[in-house]
């Protein structure tokens, strides 16, 4: 951490990670909410105008995760059912519990260009969700996902295996322990 951002912490003008690994590589323009409540795993990219909002649920983003630009995460939502009381008004103590859901992103996936990944959602190991998706329910691993209606595999059974085998073979220390 560099001095400047040691100073804006203290400041109280940054919030720093709970975790975040020294290799992880955050582009320009990224706004980053909730810091709190966010993983962000060892050599990881985060892309340009990227918006990423952690409320009262946690943000999970696995190691080898690459985001391309203009994508959006967010792990909570809005209470539109109050009366006599603006949206806009409504703070995290008003929230119900279903309004707020963890996101969990696993290792080795990668999000396309302006997708949308929405609360609740888990994008399994080895996914890649293609440029202006909106994802709103679970993603399993080793997946193309196009929309809810259109996906397919990435790789066979059989594939999967030897990816993950060779994966391990070449890189033995992200298997450890």
């Amino acid at each position: 951490m560099s001095l400047k951002e040691k100073i804006m912490i203290k400041m109280g003008l940054i919030t720093p990670f709970r975790y975040k690994a020294d290799d992880v590589v955050i582009a320009r323009n990224v706004s980053l909410q909730g810091r709190e409540n966010m993983y962000i795993g060892a050599k990881t990219y985060i892309g340009e105008n990227n918006v990423i909002y952690a409320g009262k649920a946690p943000l999970t983003i696995g190691r080898y995760v690459m985001t391309g630009p203009n994508v959006t995460i967010i792990t909570g939502d809005h209470r539109i059912d109050l009366l006599g009381e603006y949206m806009r008004n409504v703070t995290n103590e008003m929230k119900l519990e279903n309004n707020d859901q963890p996101v969990v992103i696993e290792d080795d996936v990668w999000i396309g260009a302006g997708a949308i990944i929405l609360k609740g959602v888990t994008i399994g190991r080895g996914s890649v969700i293609s440029a202006g998706a909106v994802v709103r329910k679970d993603v399993p691993p080793y997946t193309i996902f196009y929309s809810h209606e259109n996906t397919r595999p990435r790789f066979t059974l059989q594939q999967i295996e030897e990816h993950e085998r060779l994966l391990q073979e070449k890189y033995p220390d992200d298997f450890a322990g």
